[in-house]
């Protein structure tokens, strides 16, 4: 059964209207392939700062950083789960990414290009917005850094599963557009 590594960054828990999305898109996902739980809030993630830089460039890197790149190099598809956080996504997250953007694990170069290292055909980015801001919009910057990412790591293929305005409309609205962004969820699963 070919792997799906789904990277839960929804920081407040069960409580997180991203996560009631993903969920019954994963148990949709699950059908399929093999999951592959990472959830961001239970790792204790530092960012790479100048010690950490310094090692790395010196081809000193820890045994976390490359088990956790070597788990997204190794997927079949890739599914992450995370709130629109300061514009973007949750540092922690962030931090995740940085950690696992590893030269000779998720990336190359031929001295002319870096190319991509990743496996995973596929990648699929869940949110929910609390203001009104659409993907693509300016003001959204979580897709474009993921694109940018999955373009270095090789993934071609990205899928967005979004909804926005989350602050401010009725909960029955919100649970429409939550109801709505499942069924377009397990849509795009029947074909993942």
């Amino acid at each position: 059964m070919k792997k799906l590594l789904y990277i839960d960054s929804c920081i407040r828990g069960e409580l997180s209207r991203t996560k009631k999305i993903a969920t019954p898109i994963i148990e949709k996902l699950s059908e399929r392939y093999e999951v592959e739980t990472i959830v961001i809030n239970d790792l204790e993630l530092r960012p790479v700062q100048a010690e950490e830089n310094r090692r790395r460039a010196g081809g000193v890197v820890s045994e976390e950083a490359i088990s956790l790149a070597n788990k997204i190099k190794n997927a079949d598809r890739i599914v992450i789960a995370a709130p629109f956080w300061d514009m973007s996504i949750p540092a922690a997250l962030k931090t995740f990414f940085e950690l696992c953007s590893l030269f000779h694990v998720t990336f190359d170069s031929d001295d002319k290009t870096c190319y991509g290292l990743c496996k995973a055909e596929n990648a699929m980015f869940i949110t929910t917005r609390g203001m009104k801001i659409r993907t693509g919009e300016p003001l959204e910057q979580a897709t474009p850094y993921l694109k940018a990412l999955f373009w270095l790591w090789g993934i071609k293929g990205f899928e967005v599963v979004a909804r926005e305005n989350f602050d401010y409309l009725p909960q029955e609205e919100i649970e429409k557009e939550i109801s709505s962004a499942i069924e377009e969820g397990i849509k795009i699963a029947e074909t993942f």
